[in-house]
């Protein structure tokens, strides 16, 4: 009887569970999101985040509140250790591009995207190789062909530390180029601000940025921008004259992309919720706006095409980072 009265209990148990489950997946959502930016306002992860959250709140697509909150720290660790804490919550969504898969494969942090729930892929930025209106190098082709015969003949400088965002774009286009010592490139770091000033005084030859960053001295004259890592060439704009990598001889891209993520196990019908409200803000006006305002292309992917693409890239991340000894995994 005693072992009956136990069965009986843990399957009274489990029905109250699955009915909790029911009517929290119905009621769903019903008290406010809590939105992350890894990193401090103002910046591309600060900014992307905040404009969802203006455009499903505006355009009435999510009806409970999205307030943004900062947690910065780590290159985006402290956000992802924060996000292991929630583990299973419907109402914790971060945002996060790159850095989420190389702060792993760069050791900083053993937590990865697969400690996480890709929701969507939403938008593209990408990046910009430049050098100063005087350089002697007039396409991306021949900066090439001077690191074939030397590695050490261009200093490329970027904002990202070495392993990162800026370092590894520029990697990843040297390593289609067919150049083999990818190490002996020297990659040089600077603080925000520094960049275009090493590249106008020489104390760099290429600058390797992102779009956004070489817009203004591209336009007065100071520098040339002989690259884009977009796929394609843009059909207007400032960087319509810009040929891409492809374009320029280099069988390569970068995609600077950002997209929505929970916490581990977050429950499938959040993600479905999400994924749902955010495919719907993609199609509206508002958005379309704020892309074109801040230079972004839209990209969305749903959840299983998001966690496919992330793979595929951290595979193509790994492969330059162990080129040039800056891998830490297994």
């Amino acid at each position: 009887m005693r072992g009956k009265a136990v069965w009986i209990v843990g399957i009274m148990a489990f029905v109250l569970f699955i009915s909790g489950m029911a009517i929290a997946q119905q009621d769903y959502p019903s008290k406010p999101f809590e939105f992350i930016a890894p990193a401090g306002p103002g910046g591309g992860w600060d900014t992307t985040i905040r404009m969802v959250a203006r455009v499903l709140q505006e355009e009435k697509l999510v009806p409970v509140p999205m307030p943004v909150i900062n947690k910065p720290g780590g290159g985006g660790g402290v956000a992802l250790a924060y996000l292991q804490q929630r583990k299973g919550d419907p109402y914790t969504v971060a945002v996060y591009s790159p850095p989420l898969l190389l702060i792993n494969l760069t050791g900083q942090t053993k937590l990865s995207f697969k400690d996480t729930t890709p929701i969507a892929r939403l938008i593209s930025d990408y990046g910009a190789f430049a050098v100063p209106k005087n350089s002697p190098y007039q396409s991306i082709s021949e900066v090439m062909e001077a690191l074939k015969k030397d590695p050490k003949s261009v200093k490329v400088g970027g904002t990202s530390s070495p392993g990162s965002m800026d370092h590894v774009q520029f990697l990843i286009a040297a390593k289609a180029a067919g150049i083999i010592d990818l190490d002996k490139i020297v990659y040089i770091a600077f603080q925000e601000g520094q960049q275009l000033a090493a590249l106008l005084g020489g104390h760099i030859d290429l600058l390797s940025t992102g779009l956004a960053e070489t817009q203004g001295p591209m336009m007065s004259g100071d520098i040339k921008v002989l690259a884009i890592s977009r796929p394609e060439p843009y059909d207007e704009g400032p960087f319509a004259n810009v040929p891409t990598l492809r374009q320029g001889g280099v069988d390569a891209e970068f995609i600077n992309w950002r997209g929505l993520f929970g916490p581990p196990e977050m429950p499938n019908y959040a993600v479905k919720y999400l994924e749902e409200k955010l495919a719907q803000l993609e199609k509206t006006q508002l958005w379309d706006e704020i892309c074109n305002t801040n230079g972004w292309d839209k990209s969305f992917l749903p959840a299983e095409e998001f966690k496919a693409f992330l793979a595929k890239t951290n595979e193509e991340y790994k492969e330059v980072l162990k080129a040039i000894g800056f891998y830490k995994g297994e």
